[in-house]
């Protein structure tokens, strides 16, 4: 799908951040789509407004501690803001527009709808409403011209690598999903086992991952040949997307999943043990749309339309906000 044409008259757009980066990547992939002209607006929420829900924030513009932006007129056209810490500003600032400002809201919000001109929720979040645009996993900011930069960048890095180039993308724990030293151990089995067939691996750890995973990681398939990203200078992320012939990634992150299915390749999900109703519906999905599949040891071909979910929400919104 094209990117749509962007917003008349290069409107300006607060992007809200609390520091949480791929919640800052849904926010600024969609800023992006809209081809907006884009000022991040950090905010760290002081006690006791962090803690609380956004219902219960009297005072939002004023809630912010040390280290945030300034928020004050003139407000932007537009705000877009992913996470819990930012609902209550949102709401503060288009009200303080007099309700100027196109409110768009990412991921489900848990407050009434009202305040938002659009909603963008995944389907696994179960929004429903008129204000509600459904995709399918999450925005994010991979774009066709930031593959092909990273293509011409990385291409020399990974050219001494026979093919089939695996991309593996690891995530780490979180509240739904176990990923320690154990599991680690027999995902590295599985992942030497290709090697051992073939394959060339080429790892990049995610903040999650850990220093201890990924010595561990490092310990079993360097030797072996696999790449591994120590962390050090530009991060091979959508390098890895562009060069790949496959893609792995752990089921613990809808981000890169998501991301991953925007480049069109097969797409294999590393079983983590855990999970939730929210993660269940969401991998359910992706395999029922033919844009994943789990991986069992073994590499997987196949074919789908690229996955371009903020392009998609984006051409809606314009539609919404010029009528």
């Amino acid at each position: 799908m094209p990117r749509p044409d962007p917003v008349p008259a290069a409107r300006t757009c607060w992007v809200l951040s609390n520091g949480i980066v791929g919640m800052d990547n849904q926010s600024l992939g969609l800023a992006e789509a809209l081809g907006l002209a884009v000022t991040v607006k950090t905010q760290y929420p002081r006690a006791p407004w962090k803690y609380l829900p956004p219902q219960l924030w009297f005072a939002p513009l004023a809630s912010a501690g040390p280290g945030s932006d300034v928020l004050a007129p003139p407000w932007p056209d537009v705000v877009i803001g992913t996470g819990r810490l930012n609902i209550p500003t949102a709401i503060a600032i288009k009200r303080a527009s007099g309700g100027r400002v196109f409110n768009i809201r990412i991921q489900h919000p848990h407050v009434a709808f009202r305040h938002f001109d659009a909603i963008v929720a995944p389907s696994h979040d179960r929004c429903r409403g008129s204000q509600v645009i459904e995709t399918l996993g999450a925005v994010n900011r991979v774009s066709a011209a930031g593959l092909e930069q990273a293509r011409a960048r990385w291409a020399p890095v990974f050219a001494h690598l026979p093919r089939p180039l695996v991309a593996v993308l690891l995530g780490g724990p979180n509240k739904a999903f176990r990923f320690d030293a154990g599991v680690a151990e027999a995902m590295a089995r599985e992942l030497g086992a290709l090697r051992a067939a073939g394959a060339s691996l080429a790892l990049t750890p995610s903040r999650r991952t850990g220093a201890e995973l990924e010595a561990l990681f490092r310990a079993r398939l360097a030797p072996a040949g696999a790449w591994i990203w120590d962390g050090r200078g530009d991060n091979p992320y959508l390098g890895l997307l562009a060069l790949a012939d496959h893609i792995l990634v752990t089921a613990d992150s809808v981000n890169m999943v998501s991301e991953a299915c925007y480049t069109g390749k097969p797409v294999q999900v590393l079983a983590l043990p855990g999970g939730s109703a929210k993660f269940s519906r969401f991998h359910d999905a992706m395999r029922q749309g033919g844009y994943t599949r789990p991986f069992r040891g073994q590499l997987e071909t196949w074919s789908y339309s690229p996955l371009r979910e903020a392009e998609r929400a984006a051409a809606e919104i314009l539609r919404r906000m010029v009528r």
